[in-house]
């Protein structure tokens, strides 16, 4: 018998636009006319990440493009370096800690949590949590908090890892870690839910520092208040954002990789995918290249009115990636009174609360339906409703239908009420849900996000608005 494991597929997302053309708002000789200027967006975008290799960052300019070629070092430092490598100290971290706890409390915001939340919700069991230990291949469960300041959330996740009046116990089905994730260390709802687990912590290792320590994993810059405070603890494992990536960028950085790798995630696999978009974006010429295709269709789609752009997901699993490029776009683009307005919907389940508005409200939408090719399981079959009734539900003549062939049904059914309507839909394609297709995908969003804003003038890097409310509260705490 053969012990040569079969290559997993590799096959490319797709991006069609055909619909939106159809529609009337969007045409291919206003996209060919773009070709030019898409062409120097997408070289500008790669010749910041030369320029601030090379030290050429104004005084006044924030300049984050790193992230660009990230998943090609790390992948390159791991194949040449190996033990060396940040590839590898990810890894043994995350079997460390995999081995010692049982659930892993991801505390961060924006960027700093919800590339991990995307990551965690398509490419694990959509109910890993609830599995038992072994269902989960003996990994642990991942919560998130510090994103908010939610009194009764704090407190109910605490109801899971800390419970009031239960003796302290080193079972290890209720050890626990934490992944605080800050740049700076400065963001007031993670470092308020930073003391608040430190404190439950310490009473759950017995006030053993040494033993804190080992259940504390810091991913910071390499310096500022989260740095500082790893330091004081004596954490063994503190991972840097590197230089040159913005929180929102971060997915691909110990910031993602470790959690999920914690989890179950092939990274490695994650990481392919991200450098294989990598090379359709510098490689491919405007007219096949989906990062280009899927800036000049949202442009042009704007200039027609179209402000808002709804990221239509037909998997539940991929919800949690739109409330990721939610936070990506507007950060990125919203700025100077600019800057379309993304909205993740979940269809068919959103259908039935948004669909009626996207049909026939407002003219100012563009939906990309974001498809997925084969499942991962078994297809499901209707079955036979049995002894408990006389096909009072109408289905006896769809029994043998497989759920992909239901939801396909949905897919088409849609798409041709909004052709009908002319509104302009587009297809982002996806082979399937698998780590080298996620990667495609958030690689493809960071960079199509990058191009549009040199295409428009946008700085993409920078969170003015952000720093604004920051300031604010941190008056009303401290007047």
């Amino acid at each position: 018998m053969s012990v040569i494991r079969p290559k997993p597929p590799e096959d490319p997302i797709h991006y069609d636009a055909a619909a939106t053309i159809a529609a009337g708002t969007v045409s291919r000789a206003g996209l060919e006319a773009l070709t030019p200027r898409l062409d120097a967006a997408r070289a500008e975008s790669l010749a910041d990440l030369d320029r601030w290799r090379a030290g050429g960052t104004r005084p006044d300019e924030v300049l984050d493009p790193a992230f660009i070629d990230l998943p090609d070092r790390l992948l390159a430092d791991y194949a040449r370096e190996r033990t060396t490598s940040e590839l590898f100290a990810i890894l043994q971290t995350a079997r460390r800690i995999r081995e010692a706890v049982d659930r892993v409390i991801v505390l961060g915001i924006g960027g700093s949590y919800m590339g991990t939340r995307a990551l965690f919700e398509a490419c694990c069991h959509p109910f890993h949590n609830e599995l038992p230990r072994g269902e989960r291949g003996g990994r642990p469960r991942l919560s998130f908090e510090g994103f908010n300041m939610d009194n009764d959330s704090a407190q109910g996740l605490l109801d899971l890892v800390a419970p009031a009046g239960k003796p302290r116990s080193d079972d290890l089905l209720d050890r626990w870690a934490v992944l605080v994730v800050s740049k700076s260390g400065g963001t007031l709802e993670t470092a308020v839910a930073t003391r608040l687990c430190l404190q439950k912590l310490a009473d759950a290792v017995g006030h053993d520092q040494k033993r804190l320590a080992q259940v504390v994993v810091p991913v910071t810059g390499k310096s500022g208040r989260l740095a500082d405070l790893a330091r004081a603890i004596g954490c063994p494992d503190v991972f840097d954002i590197p230089d040159g990536v913005g929180g929102r960028f971060s997915v691909f950085t110990a910031v993602g990789l470790l959690p999920a790798a914690i989890v179950g995630i092939d990274v490695v696999r994650l990481l392919e995918g991200a450098a294989a978009m990598n090379r359709r974006f510098r490689e491919a010429p405007v007219a096949t290249n989906p990062v280009l295709q899927f800036v000049g269709v949202g442009h042009l789609a704007e200039e027609q009115g179209a402000t808002i752009r709804v990221l239509s997901s037909w998997s539940n699993r991929l919800e949690a990636v739109g409330l990721w490029y939610d936070q990506l776009l507007s950060e990125s683009l919203g700025k100077a009174e600019k800057g379309a307005t993304p909205l993740t919907a979940v269809t068919t389940r959103d259908l039935h609360s948004r669909g009626q508005q996207h049909q026939e409200g407002r003219r100012d939408k563009l939906i990309t339906n974001l498809v997925v090719g084969e499942p991962r399981r078994d297809r499901l079959t209707l079955p036979q409703l049995g002894p408990y009734g006389a096909n009072q539900d109408k289905l006896d003549d769809l029994v043998g239908t497989t759920w992909p062939e239901m939801l396909a049904a949905a897919v088409g059914g849609t798409n041709e009420a909004y052709a009908q309507a002319k509104r302009p839909t587009a297809d982002l394609v996806l082979p399937r849900v698998d780590e080298h297709t996620v990667g495609q995908l958030l690689q493809m969003l960071m960079l199509a996000t990058v191009v549009e804003g040199r295409l428009v003038g946008t700085n993409p890097y920078g969170q003015p608005g952000v720093e604004a409310y920051k300031q604010n509260m941190m008056r009303r705490l401290r007047p």
